[in-house]
């Protein structure tokens, strides 16, 4: 019985979902994060699962490691070598703030402070004509330096090398055969930009290059003792780990481009529900992930992923951030999960998030030290959660302890524990629809032209109440465990590399055309290289986009562009479909010449995806599945008498009228009064605005 498997670790508990290739049987086992050493919970999870490693042909992992370790600044001692003149590229910056009239601004810290940004003599032109090469006595004294100062790792990021990477890959040369000479016992890890990415912009590039050698040394040591680990359980299977594109690759590819994992965890989520969505029929989805620590939402049109090309870690209303020139699918969060704390700012107004109670120690139902109010805490406290089947009943939560948790907000206000464990519920609703409208309205969708697939542990209990604010026509459950379905997306994922070139011209330039075949052709080509790496030579899709704008434009928007040598025919083509999608973004088109900037190729390897299973229980009508009623706050001035459903026993084709609750282990589905469900003949809980 050869089984794939993903395991998924999130910011409370690390998922694990297995499945037979041969039978479809579905395994899933979930346990706490371990904070401290991510590797236990993830060997916790896999014991749990009661699976053979032997029997085990492909593990798929999504973590939040790297994210994690630069949030917290738990990564490397990195020292930057750069081309002379630009050592300051990091604190410089970009001076075309994003809100200009904001007094509270704040320039974002570089992770190398400037006594370990050296510099030396090198200089390749913007036509990639290289002027002057590296000079080698100041690099080895610029070494020697960084030595001294201790770094574990170092950047490497020429002017213009995004064009030609030649120095930089003399450079990298250079180091390695002196490291090996002269530090031969020491460990030095390596990063060149133009391996991280060929796109240009110098602050983009290098700030990208220096957070990949930031987080290498944590990612392999990670990597290697997971490989170990699971070696010595008798695990042959190859490993994967999840990309930030949307996509998997080798452990061994990840270890030298770690800072294309950076949201490795939340994309696989995104990856199943349109998965989903195209089992189901469904077109249009908005994909709502409710965490432990944080709400995830990605738009999808026509069950195409949208990719962001302005990501950047910690961006907020008063940073812009750290940008990353990595492919990222477009998702939005918002600190807004089931430990999210509740608690008064300096006015004494109520705020949920974006401070979580994480793991450790938890919300203060748990009974682990907690004492913060937590979004987990209102929802035990008005009875949305049974404090009996947490996790399917592994764990007891405890009631007194969370209305205990509320009581100084419930005394700030003058009102009851319980009406303040629904205003948190509220709140948390608020952020969470908020979220919603970033994604869809402001980029000129109508939200009710989607339908919400709601997952992860707490995105079932609130997904109703965003699709009433939003008037989201429908919401769909699925019927693979919700807490676990990050971890099933894992497995929906297909094996993907991303390359990219900057070639900033002119669509009626001449002999444009030449130019974008004989760029794509080196592009195809560098893919395929990877995949040969991987030991992957057969299978290969290659597909081909394109940033452009108009001239004179700063951002750019990215298009698909058609496979096979590139005609006069097709440049037409990507104009026009370029001119609309700038009218679909930004309600105009211009008459203006058009400009390439950036061309890109994707390589894809697909992955078996499975069959849906026809759901299957013992009862026969919805009055069987439910086990019992419950006194449960809506809102309001009284509790109501609300029927409580296990979901395993709810019958193909089964109607629910709200109010009602929906238990399962890893999730609650909570259905107002305003709504109505009905399960289909796979198992997916829909509801409906009545």
């Amino acid at each position: 019985m050869p089984f794939r498997m993903a395991i998924d670790i999130g910011g409370g508990f690390v998922d694990l979902v297995a499945i037979d290739e041969q039978t479809g049987q579905m395994i899933w086992s979930k346990t706490q994060t371990t904070p401290q050493d991510l590797a236990e919970g993830v060997k916790e999870v896999f014991q749990l699962s009661k699976v053979d490693a032997r029997q085990v042909s492909q593990l798929l992992h999504g973590q939040t490691l790297v994210i994690n370790a630069i949030v917290q600044r738990r990564g490397a001692k990195v020292g930057l070598i750069t081309t002379k003149g630009f050592r300051d590229v990091l604190a410089i910056q970009r001076s075309n703030r994003r809100d200009i009239f904001n007094l509270r601004y704040k320039k974002p810290r570089s992770f190398v402070p400037r006594h370990r940004r050296l510099e030396v003599d090198e200089r390749t032109l913007a036509d990639g004509k290289i002027e002057r090469d590296v000079n080698e006595a100041e690099l080895l004294a610029a070494c020697e330096r960084l030595w001294r100062e201790g770094v574990d790792a170092i950047a490497i990021s020429f002017i213009n090398s995004y064009v030609n990477p030649t120095n930089e890959k003399k450079a990298l040369a250079f180091i390695s055969r002196v490291q090996k000479e002269r530090h031969p016992q020491s460990r030095l890890y390596l990063s060149i930009s133009s391996d991280v990415t060929r796109e240009w912009k110098e602050y983009e590039r290098t700030n990208t290059c220096v957070l990949n050698a930031y987080v290498m040394p944590l990612m392999e040591g990670y990597l290697d003792k997971l490989t170990r680990e699971f070696r010595q359980l008798g695990m042959t299977g190859t490993l994967y780990m999840m990309l930030s594109s949307g996509g998997v690759s080798s452990f061994e590819y990840v270890k030298k481009r770690p800072i294309e994992t950076v949201e490795s965890g939340p994309v696989a989520g995104v990856v199943g529900a349109t998965v989903l969505a195209e089992l189901l029929g469904e077109k249009n989805i908005i994909a709502l992930d409710g965490g432990s620590t944080t709400t995830k939402a990605s738009l999808v049109e026509g069950l195409h992923v949208k990719f962001t090309t302005d990501y950047a870690i910690e961006r907020d209303e008063y940073s812009p951030g750290y940008p990353v020139k990595v492919p990222v699918v477009d998702i939005v969060e918002v600190g807004n999960g089931g430990g999210s704390v509740a608690w008064l700012d300096e006015v004494g107004n109520l705020r949920v998030g974006p401070l979580s109670a994480g793991a450790i120690p938890g919300p203060a139902c748990y009974g682990r030290g907690g004492t913060q109010p937590t979004l987990t805490d209102a929802y035990v406290t008005v009875g949305f959660l049974n404090s009996e089947y947490f996790l399917g009943g592994a764990y007891r939560l405890q009631p007194s302890l969370a209305e205990q948790s509320l009581r100084t907000i419930a005394e700030h206000f003058k009102i009851d524990p319980v009406e303040a464990a629904f205003a948190i519920i509220r709140i948390a609703n608020d952020n969470a629809a908020q979220l919603l409208r970033l994604i869809s309205v402001q980029r000129g969708y109508d939200p009710r032209d989607f339908t919400l697939i709601a997952h992860g542990g707490s995105g079932p209990m609130f997904a109703a109440f965003i699709a009433e604010e939003l008037e989201i026509p429908k919401v769909i459950i699925p019927a693979i465990p919700p807490g676990n379905f990050s971890a099933w997306g894992l497995l929906m994922s297909d094996l993907k590399h991303n390359v990219v070139q900057t070639m900033v011209t002119r669509l009626d330039s001449a002999g444009v055309e030449e130019l974008i075949r004989r760029t794509y052709k080196a592009l195809e080509n560098e893919v395929m290289r990877i995949y040969r790496d991987e030991g992957i030579t057969e299978g290969i899709l290659l597909q081909r986009t394109a940033d452009l704008r108009y001239y004179g434009q700063e951002h750019t928007i990215r298009v698909p562009v058609t496979g096979g040598d590139i005609t006069e025919r097709d440049v037409v083509q990507v104009r026009s479909t370029f001119e609309q999608y700038h009218e679909r973004e930004y309600g105009f088109r211009l008459d203006s010449p058009v400009e390439l900037v950036n061309l890109r190729v994707t390589g894809v390897v697909s992955v078996g995806k499975p069959r849906m299973k026809r759901w299957e229980t013992t009862t026969k009508s919805v009055e069987e599945a439910m086990r019992e009623e419950r006194d449960v706050y809506w809102g309001g001035e009284r509790r109501i008498t609300t029927p409580i459903y296990r979901r395993n026993l709810l019958p193909p084709e089964g109607q629910l009228t709200g109010p009602a609750i929906v238990e399962e282990p890893t999730s609650t589905i909570v259905i107002p009064e305003s709504f109505t469900a009905s399960i289909d003949a796979f198992g997916h809980l829909i509801l409906r605005r009545a």
